[in-house]
């Protein structure tokens, strides 16, 4: 991992932004603070350019200009364009990239093509060497650190933090969501002498019913909708959202309505998303003890006079004990499938972790999340409901099948 490689076909491409930035890590909630931020600066009236990761059908997911997925057409424009510095000319060696750094390149030859007014970055893993961290942003959000990616980032929150404060910058506004923030984070904002706003000391929200009052040392604004997006933790992804357009706001000013507008109309595939009804059909992509837990408090939330079923396959590096754990006071029956990729833990491992943990007897196996979540759907009942989780992986595939039938 590094930065020199991606680095030198930047600047081979001559890309310099000067439209702002606003890069966005985090363990949890970075995909929805990124979708409220897109939304409410779309309602603004701004032309937002939006990358994010990872995509569940189509890879022109990860790419959105105006609201609108890229097309094939552009984006094979910019993958050319980036072959090509790639390769090099006039005696410059090859440059090796990897997947992600290939397409981030290319998503921003796109947007400076495109000529966006601001372009909201997801940081797709940690944040100090990400593909993203070579753009400098104009204002940095880290939403929460948790323990995931432990292969890359560490095995400790201390560890964890100090990478995703990799997308903080000397003098620019550097915003944290996690209410806990581990020493390494604070200490490196500090350093740096950025400008540091910790959700609960800087900023706050109050919760009030179907709405929600946000605070800061400039006041307050009142009588906001929720999200709509499912969670109560929701809003504190949406205190760190108008914390971000709070400090950009004399760049990219920002009214009460458009706020408004934009929590109201945010959409984000597979955060707990309404797939169907009879059967309920939730799917979450779940995949970490945090994610988990906010699963299990959706589902709580969410009425059922009937059985939970869940369709469930996991990575075999995550913390899967931790997501059963979270998850398992909310299931009735276990659908347990394996993943068909390199790091995909198998069905029967999955399933002695289940038997291990919650000593129930419902729990079914199957080589594939497709025959998985086919057979949930024979087995449910009328007040019954089925929730898919555990993966990116998982979810798509679902997401696969729905698409195919319809």
């Amino acid at each position: 991992m590094g930065l020199e490689r991606v680095n030198e076909v930047r600047q081979r491409l001559g890309l310099a932004p000067q439209f702002p930035i606003i890069t966005v890590a985090g363990t949890n909630g970075k995909g929805s603070t990124c979708a409220m931020l897109e939304s409410i600066y779309h309602c603004a009236g701004y032309r937002v350019g939006c990358y994010t990761s990872p995509h569940f059908l189509r890879y022109n997911e990860r790419v959105r200009v105006a609201g609108d997925e890229v097309s094939d057409a552009a984006l094979l424009a910019a993958f050319t364009a980036v072959e090509a510095a790639r390769q090099g000319h006039d005696r410059q060696l090859p440059v090796e990239l990897t997947y992600f750094e290939f397409g981030t390149l290319a998503a921003m030859w796109h947007f400076m093509r495109e000529k966006v007014d601001v372009l909201i970055l997801e940081v797709g893993l940690g944040g100090r060497l990400d593909a993203v961290n070579i753009f400098d942003p104009a204002c940095a959000v880290v939403t929460s650190i948790d323990l995931d990616h432990m292969d890359f980032l560490g095995d400790s929150r201390e560890s964890i933090g100090f990478e995703k404060a990799g997308i903080y910058r000397q003098g620019v506004p550097a915003i944290c969501g996690d209410l806990d923030p581990p020493t390494s984070l604070v200490k490196h904002a500090e350093e740096l002498h950025a400008k540091f706003l910790r959700n609960g000391r800087d900023f706050s929200f109050i919760a009030e019913g179907e709405n929600w009052t946000y605070r800061s040392a400039h006041g307050a604004i009142e009588g906001l909708p929720l999200p709509a997006l499912a969670g109560d933790f929701q809003r504190h992804n949406a205190a760190c959202v108008l914390a971000a357009i709070e400090v950009m706001q004399s760049r990219l000013p920002v009214n009460y309505q458009s706020i408004s507008d934009g929590l109201r109309n945010v959409k984000l595939l597979g955060r707990f998303q309404r797939l169907s009804h009879n059967p309920d059909v939730f799917l979450d992509v779940a995949h970490n003890p945090q994610a988990a837990l906010a699963l299990a408090e959706n589902l709580h939330h969410s009425t059922c006079r009937g059985r939970t079923l869940a369709v469930f396959a996991m990575l075999a590096d995550k913390d899967i004990s931790g997501v059963i754990r979270a998850v398992m006071p909310a299931i009735d029956c276990w659908y347990v499938a394996g993943i068909a990729h390199m790091r995909g833990a198998t069905a029967e491992h999955t399933a002695e972790l289940i038997r291990l943990q919650s000593g129930t007897s419902c729990i079914k196996s199957f080589s594939d999340v497709a025959r998985a979540y086919r057979q949930a759907c024979l087995d449910a009942g009328e007040n019954d409901r089925i929730t898919v989780f555990g993966s990116f992986f998982t979810v798509a595939d679902v997401m696969q099948i729905h698409h195919l039938d319809h």
